[in-house]
């Protein structure tokens, strides 16, 4: 097995000299006016080239065969739509709404029959090109639309021969195979795991499919119908392609950084390619799409997550050569070569803006409607090929936007002496870690009333009187008025708040659910292909010797969502309920903790789940949100004063934060959340501005117990050692008690929104539209005529020599 990387253009750059090439790149991007921006996850963009506007969530382009036109999949969750784009002129033509859409397109030839999957509708829709627009003529059903069925349309592959189209999907994980002359269902071939998509073999007697809940390309047999035979190759294969000469086969592999090169005569994997910025870096650049030049030379490979491209020298497959990297927009998920430009559609465009024109509970939404979770509209850069003096300076630039250096995974930042260890493996005076997840409140919402900090007092719900344990503990120990938590929703949250990442299913799959199109929620343990490669915090525990148990995070009760977690979890923790107080929490997690204290078995990492913070607005039969939030509060004072008072609190440390912001107002950024830490260890009295993500606390916990980044995202985030202080100060915390009543209850009466609250399911978290839900709960709160202010999302431009201080 060959692993390419990239010696050529990297050794070059690093024998130069560094302040020479930091001059170069930034006098490059004043001269051509690239702006940079940084994200709330602490990394940064330097989108190049021109532009143009896309829909919700790009996920597929693909391109007519003369080059002409090209139609992009908008897939988020919002509208869904396809975009018709005239090449030629680099300009769009036209944005046409699709109820349903999901990655899949297939063009004829002439390129006028489009076939468009219908996602979560169970269909293909069929829309005809005429005098440069789409006119839907037609639908091929594969079965009932959700959730009657489910089947979930992903790639689509057009035999234009033989009049056959191939169907991969993600529900069902089947193969399905279309006679287009009368709509008939040819076959249904099961794949054993989630399809992405499918290239038809170039002597049309095979078809290659991508397996993205598996690490392998199914090749099915076109005469026998059957799956003659597996390649393995990277974890989560998505978008293929073929060499020039048909000869070889190249697999983006999002989980693991690479691609993998398939001879196809010998159907074997002869060579992977590593696309990340580092060799042997860990999991995280989600390598999601690719394309070669037209001569078919060089490879371009986009990494979602790392907002780059990387750039291959493929003329010789099995001897692959880097030749450097190009900066794009945010999230890149597919890339196409054309008319001697590089097309790049951007997931998530070139940075967030306020929403002024957010929506009313009162009010139908309309185009006009400006929600959080649908304002990730994706753009579309083009740009020339770059010659190689450019191509050394996107490379210098890649490098200046990325915190994630090899170096730190072993040795992070920080200070001697202080009990958070900088490197991995080093002792800590902390041996014991609680981690309390709550769920959903930016930092605005509770905390906008402390003066101290930076924050909006008339954007704060949750005040003092309402919080007073949370207030407490942010003006004993530390205030963090700059951390920003790196998911979006609760499906992506949980998984950055355990893993450090959240993989390209969960990515790309939740903003379907979330829109309304149907899927399931599978994204707290409970379906394989949403682990992330190395999986969770509990697994490197497991590997590493570091004892755990979790009360409620990925469980229920008697029931856990992972393997690992099985005989650690408290089987009389209840999950997420809404319908059970978090004080009750509380007392389970005690007496759970007391026994084990009792016998000296206290585990080394914890994870404790309070989630009454997210409230169930006014629903009639459960208490007022204040009600709620004050219950959530009551139970992590309770909670940090019981460690504080028991005997181990000498060599503990509890960590505090939500899963996610949702869309709660916030002056700053809708990423910015609450977060806290208590210990002996932390400071007291202390306020702490440095900008700290999900990752940071992560990684700060992880060099505690002595455990390796799990992803390229905590290796990158700084450790929160500025929180603490060498010294133990071993004053206990006491609990304030609620100053809220927690039987206050809703209502019973009917009005707007206990009815929209009725309709609401709360059963699960974000199950409810969380825009809906926040705007209840401020109504609830500020009163019925009150408004709540847009929620904000920031991108933030770095110049010159303020970089180094942001």
């Amino acid at each position: 097995m060959k692993y390419s990387y990239f010696p050529l253009l990297l050794c070059l750059l690093l024998c130069s000299c560094k302040e020479k090439e930091v001059d170069l790149s930034s006098k490059f991007m004043q001269e051509n006016n690239i702006e940079r921006y940084l994200l709330p996850n602490s990394w940064a963009i330097s989108p190049i080239g021109n532009s143009l506007k896309l829909g919700d969530l790009p996920l597929n382009m693909l391109l007519s065969s003369d080059e002409e036109i090209a139609i992009v999949s908008n897939n988020g969750q919002s509208e869904h739509s396809l975009s018709l784009i005239d090449l030629k002129n680099e300009k769009i033509l036209e944005e046409v709404s699709i109820p349903k859409a999901w990655y899949g397109l297939a063009l004829d030839e002439e390129a006028k029959k489009l076939y468009a999957s219908g996602g979560n509708d169970n269909l293909i829709r069929v829309y005809t090109l005429q005098n440069k627009s789409l006119i839907e003529v037609d639908s091929i059903l594969l079965g009932r639309p959700w959730p009657e069925d489910s089947i979930s349309v992903t790639g689509l592959t057009l035999d234009q021969d033989n009049q056959i189209l191939y169907v991969t999907t993600k529900e069902n994980n089947s193969l399905y195979g279309i006679n287009l002359k009368n709509k008939e269902i040819l076959f249904e071939e099961a794949l054993g795991s989630e399809g992405f998509t499918s290239l038809l073999s170039p002597d049309n007697s095979s078809l290659y499919i991508s397996l993205w809940g598996a690490s392998s390309v199914a090749v099915f047999d076109i005469e026998t119908q059957k799956i003659r035979k597996r390649i393995s190759v990277g974890g989560h294969p998505n978008e293929m392609i073929y060499s020039k000469d048909k000869k070889y086969l190249f697999v983006a592999c999002s989980d693991d950084n690479s691609v993998s090169v398939l001879d196809l005569k010998s159907e074997e994997e002869i060579e992977q390619i590593v696309a990340s910025l580092y060799p042997d870096a860990p999991t995280g650049s989600t390598t999601n799409s690719l394309a070669l030049s037209e001569d078919g030379d060089e490879l371009f490979i986009a990494n979602a997550d790392n907002n780059f491209l990387a750039v291959f020298e493929v003329e010789e497959p099995g001897q692959s050569k880097s030749l450097g990297f190009i900066p794009t927009g945010w999230y890149p998920t597919s890339v196409r070569v054309a008319n001697g430009k590089i097309w790049v559609a951007n997931g998530k465009g070139f940075n967030s803006a306020a929403n002024v024109k957010g929506p009313n509970p009162y009010e139908s939404r309309t185009d006009e409607t400006e929600y959080i979770g649908s304002m990730f509209k994706g753009t579309l850069s083009y740009f020339p090929m770059p010659d190689v003096e450019t191509l050394a300076i996107y490379t210098q630039m890649v490098y200046d936007n990325t915190p994630y250096k090899k170096d730190l995974e072993l040795m992070a930042e920080g200070i001697e002496g202080n009990p958070i260890p900088r490197k991995v493996g080093e002792t800590s005076p902390i041996k014991y870690v609680f981690y309390v997840i709550k769920e959903n409140r930016t930092y605005d919402q509770v905390f906008g009333d402390i003066a101290e900090g930076n924050g909006e007092p008339s954007l704060c719900l949750f005040p003092d009187s309402v919080t007073p344990n949370q207030h407490a503990l942010a003006r004993e120990f530390v205030l963090l008025d700059n951390f920003y938590v790196n998911a979006e929703v609760s499906a992506d949250g949980h998984n950055w708040t355990m893993a450090a990442y959240a993989n390209d299913y969960v990515e790309k799959t939740w903003p379907t659910l979330y829109g309304g199109r149907g899927g399931t929620y599978d994204y707290e343990g409970t379906k394989e292909v949403a682990y992330p490669r190395d999986g969770f915090f509990w697994d490197f525990c497991e590997r590493a010797g570091v004892s755990f148990r979790t009360y409620g995070e990925f469980a229920n009760l008697h029931e856990v969502y992972l393997e690992t977690l099985k005989g650690h979890s408290c089987e009389q923790f209840p999950g997420y309920d809404t319908k059970i107080r978090d004080v009750l929490r509380f007392e389970r997690w005690k007496t759970d903790f007391d026994s084990l204290l009792a016998i000296n078995q206290i585990p080394q990492f914890n994870t404790v789940r309070f989630g009454n913070d997210h409230t169930a607005g006014l629903r009639p039969g459960y208490p007022t949100p204040a009600a709620m939030v004050a219950d959530n509060d009551l139970a992590v004072g309770l909670l940090v004063e019981h460690i504080s008072k028991s005997s181990i609190w000498k060599e503990s440390c509890i960590f505090i934060l939500e899963d996610d912001a949702q869309n709660g107002a916030d002056h700053v950024d809708a990423h910015r959340s609450i977060a806290l830490i208590a210990s002996p260890y932390t400071k007291r009295k202390h306020k702490e501005s440095s900008m700290y993500s999900t990752s940071s606390m992560l990684r700060t916990m992880e060099l505690i117990l002595g455990l390796p980044p799990m992803s390229q995202y905590d290796a990158a985030a700084t450790p929160m050692y500025a929180c603490f202080q060498k010294d133990a100060n071993l004053s206990p915390f006491t609990h304030l008690p609620n100053q809220i009543d927690l039987d206050k209850m809703n209502p019973d009466e009917e009005n707007e929104l206990s009815l929209l609250s009725m309709k609401l399911n709360l059963d699960q978290e974000d199950q409810a539209p969380d825009l809906l839900l926040n705007q209840i709960v401020w109504k609830a709160v500020k009163g019925l005529d009150s408004e709540m202010p847009a929620p904000r999302r920031g991108a933030f431009i770095l110049h010159g020599e303020d970089e180094d201080d942001d």
